[in-house]
């Protein structure tokens, strides 16, 4: 308990989580602080192309092994699972419907690349490097909730308007692209490959990250102000029980597989994260009656922080517990 409240402490004090905590503070006073979305969708594009590329060029380094192959079909296979324990905790602990219960599942049976580049952070801080081909599960658990989600509600005879156009908007959605394409640019290229863009992705990267969690806390903030009459107690308490759960479905598969602490930690923050961009698109179009203010606030004004916070320090001590080091 001791470790993790150093680490919790010591994550609190760090550049990237005051910036959020800055954005969510100035959003609650109603400041008029903000990002133009074109700078924010800049850095978004810029994240994801580092995270990406940083990954690609470690699996490079790596090579291709069975412990890649299993830690990818163990991702897919969290992606499916996810979702439904979601959804059974959400029915016990709150009155939404069969439909928005299935709307928020998805979001936690996804991931969250922000919550990603975080935890990678502060691993790689503290000197537990992740394996580099994360990034190759993290672009694969984007989906498969989504499918889930749907079955949910197609079973209990909702309305899933599920055609080409939704299958097509999962697979390219750009987030997706830009985070599979700048990974095999970097298995191409490799380590000379990085290098040549080193003063690029790697000097800058935390100052941008910063400034990016600055206009998330601002987002999240919104949204919490905005939206709180749409969230009972119940929901809330979803927000922060689903990552604790989702995080030890993700320890066991990392023990399981044999990953490094770095790696199970960064698989546990991958299973306990939720989106807030590739799966509200997406129930845009297949469950339009589902509310934003749940499934949106939710996913990023509650369980977002936490896991910024709390969340990601717990992972690295269990971790560290579990698998040494």
């Amino acid at each position: 308990m001791g470790e993790i409240l150093s680490l919790a402490a010591t994550n609190l004090i760090s550049p990237i989580i005051l910036s959020f905590v800055l954005g969510v503070v100035a959003a609650l006073a109603r400041s008029d602080l903000t990002i133009p979305e074109a700078v924010a969708k800049g850095m978004s594009i810029y994240l994801l192309f580092a995270i990406g590329f940083k990954g690609g060029a470690g699996v490079a380094a790596h090579g291709i092994d069975g412990t890649l192959v299993a830690t990818i079909m163990a991702g897919l296979l969290l992606s499916f699972i996810l979702p439904f324990i979601a959804f059974y905790l959400l029915r016990i602990l709150t009155p939404l419907d069969l439909v928005e219960r299935a709307a928020v599942a998805a979001h936690y049976g996804s991931i969250s690349i922000v919550t990603f580049v975080a935890a990678t952070s502060v691993l790689e801080g503290r000197g537990l490097d992740p394996e580099g081909y994360m990034v190759a599960v993290a672009a694969v658990m984007e989906a498969p909730a989504i499918l889930s989600a749907l079955w949910l509600v197609s079973r209990g005879n909702g309305n899933a308007n599920v055609d080409a156009g939704l299958y097509r908007e999962i697979l390219f959605n750009g987030s997706i692209v830009l985070l599979v394409g700048s990974f095999l640019i970097g298995v191409i290229t490799g380590d000379k490959g990085l290098e040549k863009i080193a003063p690029f992705i790697v000097a800058p990267f935390q100052g941008v990250l910063c400034l990016f969690l600055l206009d998330m806390g601002l987002v999240a903030g919104r949204g919490l102000r905005d939206s709180r009459k749409d969230l009972g107690f119940g929901a809330v308490i979803f927000g922060i029980v689903m990552p604790l759960v989702g995080s030890l479905v993700g320890l066991l598969a990392a023990l399981a597989i044999g990953l490094s602490t770095g790696g199970a930690a960064l698989l546990m923050t991958l299973s306990a994260s939720a989106s807030y961009i590739a799966v509200p698109a997406a129930m845009r179009v297949a469950l339009p009656e589902a509310r934003p203010s749940i499934y949106l606030t939710l996913s990023l004004g509650v369980t977002f922080p936490f896991n910024l916070t709390i969340g990601i320090p717990l992972y690295a001590a269990l971790a560290g517990s579990f698998v040494g080091g």
